[in-house]
């Protein structure tokens, strides 16, 4: 079976010049005055249509793909691989491009490794912190936690298939980096950061919790801090081009704070994630979308565009949109709708969407009465006709 068979069937490839990516990491760090800010890979949230939608109105740093099974890739069939693949598909406006894959299997992510080569994608992340129990039994997401050697040599793999699909496409190699968090029940960076640093990844991102914690408990940024430290101590000896970078990730409400936490950290960089549920404008600090911090003199967050149970710092306020921006949002919420029925509509449950419209829509009065309406739906075309059907 050839690994790489049909992949033009179901990927645009992309043709126009990518970043020169063996540094990717270090020369965005150096390009920019102060942190970096990331989009995190969350499975059926950050797909390729509102990814595509995050690019137009606030792109930032780099962009994570959701994460594939790089066993699947490897062993299923034609339809199940395609399927997959679309989980790959990508713009240009979305570079830098991070394909993000899981697997326990060395040979399986270093194929993994050089497909993302192929398709032209600017880096590749390990996730190495998942705590989807269906994935841990397959010793992969935060399962690589509790076997350290395993994790290296995935990581190896991943290195080397990056640098193989490079050689054999004539493309730059990718960055290779790895998605974690502090330890599997409590806090082991102490160990299980050397051991990934011992691989030399050009960056890694800590999840401020541990495996157990999931995210039931507030990320505790001191330990970013730490994994900071122990990288100045074990790579204080490299050219500062070749030390891996830290990036932490964990409650970022928005710019300023991941600006805040990447201060007393130290961290290069910040992964915001649940941040962006209902705000595409999270990269944007100019943006008039983000809400008033004294709308209704009640101390709302700037940028977090956060609904309730999304982690977004606006509860107990009710009324905090103006009318022209209740209109943008309901723009673009469909917009975004009519991208994932384009792009993803044969593939993935429309019920995704849902979830999004919980986000997007809230903050004024009627949000309530427009989201049991908008919960009913089942077509770009319904969604249309609901928001049209309010004046929008």
């Amino acid at each position: 079976m050839n690994f790489f068979l049909n992949i033009s069937d179901v990927v645009t490839r992309a043709f126009s010049p990518q970043v020169e990516s063996g540094d990717l990491w270090y020369r965005l760090k150096q390009a920019k005055s102060g942190p970096l800010f990331v989009l995190a890979p969350m499975a059926d949230v950050t797909d390729a249509a509102f990814r595509r939608i995050i690019a137009k109105y606030s792109r930032p740093d780099a962009m994570w793909t959701e994460f594939v099974s790089a066993d699947g890739l490897a062993r299923a069939p034609k339809i199940g691989r395609d399927k997959l693949l679309r989980d790959l598909l990508y713009s240009e406006g979305e570079r830098p491009i991070i394909a993000q894959f899981f697997t326990s299997n060395p040979a399986h992510m270093a194929q993994a490794a050089e497909l993302a080569v192929e398709m032209g994608c600017d880096g590749i992340d390990i996730n190495m912190g998942c705590p989807d129990k269906s994935i841990e039994k397959q010793g992969a997401g935060a399962g690589m936690m509790i076997s350290p050697r395993v994790a290296r040599r995935v990581l190896r793999a991943a290195i080397r298939g990056a640098a193989n699909g490079a050689k054999k496409y004539g493309k730059p190699v990718p960055a290779v980096s790895v998605k974690t968090r502090i330890g599997y029940g409590k806090n082991e960076l102490a160990t299980w950061l050397p051991a990934l640093l011992a691989e030399r990844p050009a960056m890694i991102t800590v999840h401020a919790r541990n495996r157990k914690e999931l995210s039931l408990v507030p990320a505790r940024w001191e330990h970013v801090r730490e994994a900071v430290e122990i990288r100045d101590r074990l790579q204080a000896h490299l050219p500062a081009e070749t030390r891996t970078l830290i990036f932490g990730n964990g409650d970022a409400r928005n710019l300023a704070d991941a600006r805040e936490k990447a201060r007393v950290s130290g961290a290069d960089g910040v992964m915001l994630g649940r941040a962006i549920f209902g705000n595409p404008w999270l990269f944007d600090e100019s943006s008039s979308m983000h809400v008033d911090t004294n709308a209704g003199g009640k101390g709302v967050d700037q940028a977090t565009g956060g609904a309730v149970g999304f982690g977004g710092g606006v509860l107990g306020v009710d009324h905090f949109y103006n009318k022209e921006q209740i209109a943008e949002r309901l723009r673009v919420m469909v917009e975004h709708t009519e991208l994932f029925e384009k792009l993803l509509g044969d593939l993935k449950n429309f019920s995704i969407m849902k979830k999004h419209y919980k986000a997007y829509v809230h903050g004024w009065e009627g949000a309530k009465e427009l989201r049991a309406l908008l919960m009913q739906t089942n077509s770009a075309a319904e969604v249309r006709d609901v928001v049209g059907g309010i004046g929008q």
